[in-house]
């Protein structure tokens, strides 16, 4: 019996070699040719990426070999690539959108089929469930061999760097940043990201030193290539060991990002979404609306009232918040996992043009990054974070389901509950200002629970109050 593929948050994921094999990447192949087919969305072909992943290049010739098969032309990568610039491809070579094998910051054992339409984001959820209604059985997968259709113009070479490059040069001015004098130290997470900022920065005073900067599907010294604690243990390390002025790190398909302050201290996602959004409020004087997912920091909120801007709050990925940035004309989208997209650029996560931004605030200011943060917290007052992962059985999700769905907390951790938003999971917001959220993952079969709070000393019992609540405690 076939697989059942069904796609989550940005596409479908899965176990290379278990239900993550080239049939059934074929098979999705097919389901977003088909989709184009009925969306008659043909003529001007389809960019396929991939990432530096276990024979990812392979998986993406045979995504390549389907949608040449249905006469739909391919831009295919020449090389390993980050999504953002994938994702800006499609502009540039004016195609009807993308497919990039990648599984981004999941464990090395994951592979995955990552979709975007022909604005560069996130294919919206109702086109998502189109993909995957048109998934065919094995028996019925059309295709071309790879040669042939390289010979027949339906599949091309490219190098897809170029066009991106010129577009950071709308955004911003990168020769004061080589001239900084700066030590940037850089984790590139074995992954698409890896030479991008060496390049970048090439040819000033600045110096940029980087681990991690080469293929290894196996992504060692890490769980996985998210930019998170412990992961960044090694970027925290080699910025204390380097004297380094701040540290940056992408996550596998560079779309995410974390960082450190010159302590050697991680600046958390949170932390991070509310600098870029300071940086383009008071840095650059830009003004514009801030659309959020639910799971991400309050600072934000408090940061559109300081400057007039409104803000938006959506559901968890990125399929909710690039068409709200398309809607909304947003200066900035973003989520709690570390992916921000930029007005003016693409409505896709890109870890790249975040972190020349989180740069350019240490050079405008004249502030380290940890000067930085207590600015903002001058602003908006401190707020903690914290997150864990937790395995459930899966024969329990209903249980688990139901069992939040019928509790009504009035207070957690001795904190009062004001409200309860189930938008995407469940949300109990606190008369602290902060709040706790409850969800399923929509990329893995776990279970998250993310707390913020203004109070430190809360983080470790709001999230056992949240365990409990779901009775995994």
């Amino acid at each position: 019996m076939p697989t059942q593929i069904k796609f989550g948050t940005d596409g479908w994921r899965g176990v290379i070699a278990e239900d993550y094999t080239f049939e059934n990447v074929r098979r999705c192949a097919q389901g977003m040719a088909q989709y184009l087919i009925s969306t008659n969305q043909t003529t001007r072909g389809l960019v396929v990426g991939y990432d530096t992943r276990f024979e990812s290049d392979l998986f993406a010739q045979a995504v390549a070999e389907v949608i040449a098969a249905h006469g739909i032309k391919v831009y295919l990568v020449d090389r390993p690539t980050p999504t953002p610039v994938i994702s800006y491809a499609i502009l540039a070579q004016n195609a009807h959108g993308a497919v990039n094998l990648t599984s981004s910051h999941n464990p090395p054992i994951w592979g995955g089929f990552k979709v975007r339409a022909d604005y560069a984001g996130a294919i919206a959820p109702d086109g998502l469930k189109q993909i995957e209604a048109k998934i065919p059985p094995p028996e019925d997968i059309k295709r071309m061999n790879y040669q042939e259709a390289m010979s027949q113009g339906l599949v091309q070479i490219f190098d897809p760097k170029p066009a991106y490059l010129k577009q950071l040069d709308k955004l911003i001015n990168i020769e004061p940043l080589r001239q900084a004098g700066l030590t940037v130290a850089i984790d590139s997470m074995w992954g698409a990201g890896m030479g991008w900022f060496k390049d970048l920065l090439a040819g000033g005073t600045t110096r940029v030193v980087e681990i991690h900067d080469h293929r290894n599907p196996a992504f060692p010294e890490m769980n996985n290539p998210e930019p998170i604690p412990p992961n960044v243990n090694g970027l925290m390390e080699l910025v204390k060991r380097e004297k380094a002025d701040l540290g940056i790190a992408t996550d596998g398909d560079a779309d995410r990002i974390g960082g450190s302050t010159e302590k050697g201290v991680f600046i958390n996602q949170l932390q991070m979404y509310a600098l870029l959004v300071l940086y383009l409020l008071e840095v650059r004087g830009l003004r514009g609306p801030i659309v959020k997912t639910l799971n991400t920091t309050s600072m934000l909120d408090a940061l559109g009232k300081r400057f007039n801007v409104p803000v938006h709050e959506t559901g968890v990925g990125f399929k909710y918040v690039a068409p709200k940035i398309l809607e909304t004309n947003a200066l900035i989208g973003g989520e709690e996992s570390g992916g921000y997209a930029f007005r003016d650029h693409i409505p896709e996560r890109d870890g790249i043009v975040a972190g020349l931004f989180l740069m350019d605030a240490v050079v405008q200011t004249g502030k380290k990054p940890s000067q930085l943060l207590d600015h903002l917290f001058e602003l908006v007052g401190p707020h903690y974070y914290e997150r864990i992962d937790t395995d459930f059985p899966e024969e329990k999700r209903g249980e688990i389901t139901a069992r939040l769905q019928t509790a009504k907390p009035t207070e957690l951790a001795g904190i009062k509950v004001t409200g309860i938003n189930t938008m995407d999971g469940f949300k109990y917001l606190l008369d602290d200002g902060g709040w706790l959220c409850i969800r399923f993952s929509g990329t893995e079969p776990i279970m998250r629970f993310y707390v913020e709070t203004t109070k430190d000393n809360k983080r470790s019992d709001l999230l056992d109050a949240g365990l409990k609540l779901a009775g995994l405690k």
